[in-house]
């Protein structure tokens, strides 16, 4: 897919990254030349609620918002938000998903049970590129660093310029962060 007119959703829990990640994709959009809406919602965030974030990038680009069966990909940094996502996802279009489970309050609570079939039913549901982001990202040497890794991801599927991302992370990404930052993207991309 090129990159003349993608909607992306992404969704995790809040200090996953997820804003990171837009501005990373932002950032990509403008240096080529692109329109880019990106709308962020938080909600709870700071409590580990769900953060969502709408990225349009194309030619001539007026609304932020992605609509329901609009998105052409839903990246989730964790199952349960892929699931809630899925909705956003248009015919056709693919799901990026973290197979890591953050239990919600009610859950850590144990007044509700985390579904245990979550991605069995994403790939029953989407075409869907699931992967252990989290070990990758340790791997690479900083565990916060899932959301480079579904970017590599990302970016792969797109089938995009990636020098190109790999600048539009530099621009983003602090200078004594960018080795490992980097380093996760390029595991996300070989995978």
């Amino acid at each position: 897919m090129s990159m003349k007119k993608v909607d992306i959703v992404l969704v995790g829990v809040g200090g996953q990254g997820t804003l990171l990640a837009s501005k990373i994709l932002g950032a990509l959009a403008m240096q080529m030349n692109y329109d880019v809406k990106v709308s962020e919602v938080h909600g709870m965030a700071q409590r580990g609620g769900s953060v969502v974030t709408y990225v349009r990038i194309g030619e001539g680009v007026c609304s932020p918002l992605v609509e329901t069966a609009q998105a052409d990909y839903v990246v989730a940094f964790e199952q349960m938000e892929a699931m809630r996502a899925l909705p956003y996802l248009k015919e056709g279009g693919t799901v990026i998903t973290n197979t890591q489970k953050i239990s919600p309050m009610p859950v850590v609570m144990g007044t509700v049970k985390y579904p245990d079939d979550l991605i069995e039913k994403l790939d029953a549901s989407a075409r869907v590129i699931k992967m252990d982001a989290l070990a990758m990202a340790e791997e690479a040497g900083e565990a916060r660093a899932v959301n480079l890794v579904l970017l590599g991801a990302l970016c792969k599927d797109m089938g995009s310029d990636k020098a190109a991302w790999e600048r539009a992370i530099a621009a983003c990404v602090k200078e004594k962060l960018l080795a490992v930052n980097l380093k996760a993207f390029e595991m996300g991309y070989s995978y």
